[in-house]
């Protein structure tokens, strides 16, 4: 398991932007599992939306892709680099995100060419889907 401190010692992202609290599994390079605890002290539920708490999708996605981002960062090669995001396709967003929700974030690293790679990704709690999709990403 890594920590926050430790996911910051990867990845160059921090709070408030950092949207994963902990990595329960790691294969560098191959697959990691994350876990983000939703709370109402997020700052988008400010806006996002008054009277109605609701995790953007596209942070959900960040979330994940971030999740990504250890796992190729994690290579001994990606030291000290940084992973870039580099799209987004056959995303579906199944349920919304609110307040007391614990993602799970799974990515699955399915093509790596150069600094180029895709992953597959799903944000679930227990047999619920939230989101997932196919995320590109670069390394540079």
């Amino acid at each position: 398991m890594l920590t926050i401190k430790e996911i910051m010692e990867i990845i160059p992202h921090r709070p408030p932007f950092l949207l994963v609290d902990r990595i329960d599994e790691l294969e560098p390079g191959k697959h990691a599992v994350g876990r983000k605890c939703v709370s109402m002290n997020e700052p988008f539920f400010v806006g996002h939306f008054p009277g109605e708490p609701v995790m953007p999708g596209v942070l959900v996605m960040e979330a994940l892709a971030q999740v990504g981002a250890v796992i190729c960062l994690s290579l001994e090669q990606n030291k000290g680099k940084t992973a870039y995001f580099g799209g987004v396709s056959k995303a579906r967003f199944r349920n919304k995100v609110v307040p007391g929700d614990v993602l799970t974030l799974e990515v699955d690293i399915v093509k790596c060419k150069g600094p180029v790679g895709v992953g597959m990704a799903k944000a679930y709690e227990g047999d619920k889907i939230f989101a997932e999709g196919e995320i590109t990403f670069m390394i540079g």
